[in-house]
């Protein structure tokens, strides 16, 4: 249930680390997929965060200072297009519901903006976000400007409201949380799913099916990014979102989803035999990823760098790599020479929140900032060894990665989504055909 203490509360928040001035932050437009139809609507998830109201054609004003205002724009009610689109809050309605201190329909903005605009100092706003916006608002700020003989300035500051939205959304807070922890159930809930269903010769897009069956079952109708559901060697893909192929018999299969529910992603990893059962190989490497992924986690606590989990994953990545004789030389010598990155490119994680690559510097000051309490982010190493002359046959179209959420916490960790098999014994189980 809507609780507009909690977004009111971020408001405030937002306006006391303006100090003073407007800030004007657009809700996400409806975009055309093709003909006449659009694609299912997603609000801009800074303005949701500050608001929680969820209909397109909206805007947020907020004015900061000694007598700050949380203003909605909105479309008015309209039952005629009501009846062919669906409800519509109003105005009246928004206002009262969602705890704004004033709101206007959506058709009276440019007026508005013209008249609260008048002798601020500082304008905050996306800058650079959509052009057609920019143009609009700079527009209404010459206006305001021409007004100048008449003792009325325009801001004579522009600054971008993303720096300042993108600190406070990386802490989440506990009503967050508890919606990312629900979030991170369904997901545990499709992945073991998809396991128990498998079997060579289905295709991978019957698999992700379940997946999004699953999701939608528990009221999360929407994936938090396009599924990966890649077998064998497409695994060694990292974006592959073709999900069409056939699964084969002895093949591992690859599958990176997780939905998002009430505006907020999970993102989780597993990586697990179509037929049920590691041969040698697949086991060696995937033992190599899940004690990476450990050393990883057990590095994910308060006070230590961001950078620290993907430190301790990549040592024990490099010197696995060398004991399958993929990199050569010493562990500080693979590291420098950076050869371990023909079989493990990217980095050990992101931020995870509104959305599924969240918002928030990783650096401060050059450094990379230590991690704190309330900070949600991934943890998922990975291997992906491709077929090469200087490759054993047996690892030839490998591909692992296995992906966690982690909520720090004051002296540790939470791993939101440990319910998912992770271990050859438990996946194994899992998917026992008796």
């Amino acid at each position: 249930m809507l609780n507009p203490d909690i977004y009111a509360q971020r408001r405030c928040r937002l306006q006391a680390k303006m100090l003073h001035g407007i800030a004007i932050l657009p809700n996400a437009p409806e975009q055309r997929r093709n003909g006449d139809a659009d694609f299912p609507y997603r609000f801009d998830s800074s303005f949701h965060y500050l608001c929680g109201f969820g209909e397109p054609e909206s805007v947020l004003v907020l004015i900061a200072g000694d007598a700050p205002l949380s203003i909605l724009f909105c479309r008015e009610k309209d039952s005629e297009r009501e009846i062919w689109h669906g409800y519509r809050s109003g105005p009246d309605a928004a206002q009262e519901k969602f705890g704004f201190d004033a709101a206007y329909p959506i058709a009276r903005l440019d007026e508005k903006l013209a008249e609260l605009m008048g002798n601020q100092s500082t304008l905050f706003y996306p800058l650079g976000a959509d052009a057609a916006w920019d143009q609009r608002i700079l527009k209404i700020r010459g206006e305001v400007a021409a007004k100048a003989r008449s003792g009325i300035r325009a801001p004579n500051e522009l600054r971008d409201t993303r720096a300042l939205l993108a600190e406070m959304r990386l802490f989440k807070d506990l009503h967050e949380l508890n919606i990312m922890r629900r979030a991170a159930a369904i997901s545990t809930s499709a992945h073991r799913r998809a396991m128990q269903f498998t079997r060579a010769g289905q295709f991978e897009y019957q698999v992700e099916a379940e997946l999004l069956h699953e999701f939608c079952r528990h009221g999360a109708r929407d994936p938090a990014y396009p599924s990966i559901v890649a077998g064998g060697g497409n695994a060694c893909v990292l974006h592959y979102v073709d999900n069409n192929a056939r699964l084969r018999d002895g093949d591992l299969l690859l599958i990176d989803a997780g939905c998002e529910l009430e505006g907020y992603a999970s993102d989780i990893t597993r990586t697990y035999p179509v037929n049920g059962k590691f041969n040698t190989a697949q086991k060696d490497v995937y033992e190599i990823v899940l004690a990476a992924q450990t050393a990883a986690i057990s590095a994910a606590m308060p006070g230590n760098s961001w950078d620290a989990p993907h430190s301790a994953a990549l040592r024990v990545l490099a010197q696995g790599f060398i004991d399958l004789k993929l990199c050569h030389g010493t562990l500080d010598g693979v590291l420098e020479s950076e050869s371990y990155k023909r079989y493990y490119m990217h980095r050990t994680g992101h931020w995870l929140g509104m959305d599924v690559h969240d918002v928030g510097e990783y650096k401060t000051d050059e450094q990379w900032r230590p991690l704190q309490p309330g900070m949600v982010m991934t943890v998922e190493p990975g291997c992906y060894i491709r077929p090469a002359d200087d490759v054993p046959l047996a690892l030839w179209n490998i591909g692992i990665r296995i992906e966690d959420d982690v909520v720090i916490l004051e002296g540790g960790n939470e791993v939101l989504t440990d319910a998912a098999p992770k271990t050859i014994a438990k996946i194994e189980e899992l998917m026992r055909r008796e």
